[in-house]
């Protein structure tokens, strides 16, 4: 193989590598939730802040409630935090009551 050759491919094996993406697999439900958290919910969310909310409701977005949860974040008066993202996945679809109710408080000892 003359020099020529090697080193047209040296350079051609990575850029198709890269061009396939077979090194860098998709999250795709994940992904789809940050794209449409930063079109719905960018005056509340940063591109960092829907990329974490959306790993944060992961069950939601299998539940296929993502949507539901991104339009409550959108809507929030607060900025995006952990928080307006977990109080949004308790109140939306099946889980719209907020979850089971607290323990009951202890037996006060006499």
């Amino acid at each position: 193989m003359n020099l020529r050759a090697l080193s047209a491919t040296l350079v051609l094996v990575p850029a198709l590598l890269a061009a396939c993406r077979a090194l860098e697999p998709t999250n795709g439900p994940i992904d789809t939730c940050a794209r449409s958290c930063k079109a719905k919910a960018s005056r509340q969310c940063s591109a960092d802040e829907c990329d974490r909310g959306c790993e944060l409701i992961l069950d939601r977005i299998i539940e296929r409630e993502s949507e539901l949860v991104i339009t409550c974040v959108a809507r929030s008066a607060r900025r995006c935090s952990d928080l307006v993202w977990a109080d949004c996945a308790a109140h939306v679809g099946i889980h719209a009551d907020g979850g089971p109710p607290g323990p009951p408080p202890p037996p006060e000892d006499d």
